[in-house]
């Protein structure tokens, strides 16, 4: 219980979604909005969760004393953001929910190597985003070091026993089919066998628009290299 006060002060949260059955695999979950990212992607469906300094009323021990009365209930929860790897004490929030017996996953986009290395061993799935070519980051993500950094923590991911998704959202301003079919390539040269293309949504006060998808000819394209799901929101 002294961890769970202590990270009151310690973990930053901008949200939680107390069910979801979508946010970890075939597991009914809650997630937990972690607060900051330092990335400034042109996409970005969590804009409230970028600013690490935002303040925030919603405290860790508020979650778990949620948590405890859905034992037994929901099977997972899940560190989503913002990107939670910015979370110093990242380690001792996913064990204190790891104590109650959930499944413990992470949506994230590397933004962190080193804290993923920390977590890794007690984290049982990673959502890891792909934001487009590793030459072409910047354009999406608005930051100079996001390339370099999420490719280190993709080796993490590859080299560990966790179980995990790639995915990418398909920003088709930005990202075009013959970037899609080298991102694919890509992936499959490193092994991975399924990629999730997400639907872009782009969201203002008054209106969203939602992006396109490759048709069915383009996806058999690129299943030539791997699996491809394609997921609408």
């Amino acid at each position: 219980m002294q961890i769970t006060y202590e990270l009151d002060n310690l973990i930053k949260i901008g949200g939680v979604l107390k069910f979801s059955t979508l946010d970890y695999p075939g597991k009914l979950s809650a997630v937990i909005f972690c607060q900051g990212c330092p990335n400034r992607c042109v996409y970005c469906h969590n804009p409230d969760f970028i600013p690490i300094k935002a303040m925030s009323s919603i405290k860790f021990s508020e979650v778990m004393d949620f948590l405890r009365t859905r034992q037994g209930l929901l099977e997972a929860v899940v560190f989503s953001g913002g990107d939670p790897l910015i979370q110093n004490d990242l380690y001792k929030a996913m064990l204190q929910i790891k104590s109650m017996g959930f499944l413990v996953g992470l949506h994230t986009s590397g933004v962190n190597p080193k804290r993923l290395k920390e977590i890794i061993d007690i984290t049982d799935w990673i959502g890891f985003d792909i934001k487009t070519n590793f030459e072409r980051y910047e354009t999406i993500t608005r930051n100079k070091v996001s390339a370099k950094l999420a490719k280190e923590s993709l080796d993490i991911v590859l080299k560990s026993n966790v179980a995990y998704e790639i995915r990418t959202t398909v920003d088709s301003r930005y990202i075009t089919f013959e970037e899609l079919h080298n991102i694919a390539k890509l992936l499959s040269d490193i092994g991975i066998q399924k990629w999730v293309l997400q639907e872009c949504i782009l969201r203002t006060k008054t209106d969203e628009q939602k992006l396109s998808l490759p048709n069915i000819e383009e996806i058999e394209q690129l299943e030539q290299y791997l699996e491809i799901e394609v997921r609408r929101q």
